[in-house]
């Protein structure tokens, strides 16, 4: 090899070396903001997620120290317990109750308060207003609303010649008087998040839709809709998820009754870990609950996410 040769060879070996340099550098240094993330999240979430996963192989004590290693079976028990299939039915019956009309409400006051009125940032206000309060604040005052005796409803069905109605203490109306009350808490978050994307949608649309003569029902499908999807495909997915992980209302307003019809899988899962202090139990029931989230998101995003426009 010559001399030429050789100090070209030199030169790109540094120049590799330089470079391969400046990439761990660079991997290092991200690395190191990200590693209070990283904390956090193995912290809270990894950690967490692993141990329930771990103790839903194992029958447990009652400080949840595991005792015998049973696999599978925490699994197939539930599978065949009447009492956690009826939760599976509740939660299911709530996210159906839930969802749907809370999305289609909140839709409804966002285009509402979307309009050009007098006095309309008042509305916006009443209507964004129960994202201010907890849900335990909440709950407490649909409590006192339903109480059968002195609840405003019932004093009102009263009023006007109808029946009292038993609301949180009749397993029939139980779950759609939680379900109604979850709706009220849940429109405040959703009309914000709609109305915005409202307000981001391009005003020359609807200028030549109106040059065209074109009726308000025909720009709320062709442009308001296919405009809003990806703003509304992010709501639908949020209420799904939290209409899974509905507990503070259901603790507070029946505790899974009567006769177990609001007992949705979460409450189960507590009374499970806290009350029976059947830890295996219950985090083999918060595994289930996990991957069914995980499945039912994969299927929305799979499926969902085509009736979606970006442009």
């Amino acid at each position: 090899m010559s001399t030429l040769e050789l100090g070209r060879s030199t030169v790109k070996k540094k120049s590799k070396w330089k470079v391969n340099k400046n990439n761990v550098m660079a991997t290092l240094s991200g690395i190191g903001y990200l590693s209070p993330s990283i904390l956090l999240f193995t912290i809270f979430l990894f950690y967490p997620m692993i141990r329930t996963i771990y103790l839903s192989l194992f029958l447990t004590d009652v400080q949840g120290k595991t005792i015998e290693y049973v696999g599978l079976e925490n699994f197939t028990y539930l599978l065949s317990s009447p009492s956690f299939l009826n939760s599976v039915k509740s939660t299911l019956l709530f996210v159906i109750y839930t969802v749907p009309v809370g999305v289609a409400l909140a839709l409804i006051l966002a285009l509402l308060a979307n309009a050009k009125l007098r006095g309309i940032h008042f509305f916006r206000t009443i209507f964004s207003s129960t994202m201010g309060m907890s849900v335990a604040a909440s709950s407490v005052i649909w409590m006192f609303m339903y109480n059968p005796t002195v609840g405003i409803i019932n004093q009102f069905l009263s009023l006007i010649g109808l029946e009292e109605v038993p609301w949180l203490l009749d397993p029939s109306t139980a779950l759609v008087a939680v379900s109604i009350a979850t709706i009220w808490m849940n429109t405040g978050f959703s009309f914000l998040i709609l109305l915005g994307g409202l307000q981001n949608i391009d005003k020359n649309l609807y200028e030549s839709a109106n040059i065209a003569g074109v009726s308000t029902f025909y720009q709320l499908r062709k442009i308001t809709i296919p405009m809003l999807s990806p703003t509304l495909f992010f709501v639908i997915t949020i209420s799904f998820i939290n209409a899974f992980q509905t507990f503070g209302q259901i603790d507070i307003l029946t505790k899974g009754g009567p006769i177990e019809s609001t007992n949705v899988i979460v409450y189960s899962i507590y009374k499970d870990a806290f009350i029976n202090y059947d830890i295996g139990s219950a985090s083999a029931q918060a595994v289930i609950l996990f991957f069914s989230m995980i499945m039912m998101t994969f299927i929305q995003f799979k499926f969902g996410e085509r009736k979606v426009h970006y442009q």
